[in-house]
């Protein structure tokens, strides 16, 4: 199990990796805007499709009304740091 710390900015033209904060944080851009749940959902679903996972192994533990977002992940840290670097490369 692993957790992704991440800051989001909903509501952009596109979906996509935007690099990483100097604190670590994985900043993600999502193209749903913040209503009634729509960029969490949209955040979750962008995820499994980078990371090349089902939804269910993907859960927002922390965060959900803002922008400082922590999720859970169904995979040993090495495992989920290779996959995000795969994902950011793929661009």
């Amino acid at each position: 199990m692993s957790v992704l710390r991440l800051r989001i900015q909903p509501g952009a033209k596109a979906s996509g990796f935007r690099g990483i904060l100097p604190d670590g944080r994985t900043k993600v851009s999502i193209a749903a805007p913040p209503v009634e749940g729509r960029a969490n959902d949209a955040l979750i679903a962008f995820l499994a499709r980078a990371l090349d996972l089902p939804k269910r192994s993907l859960r927002l533990q922390h965060g959900a009304g803002g922008r400082d977002k922590v999720v859970e992940v169904d995979l040993d840290p090495l495992e989920l740091a290779e996959r995000l670097a795969r994902a950011r490369e793929a661009k």
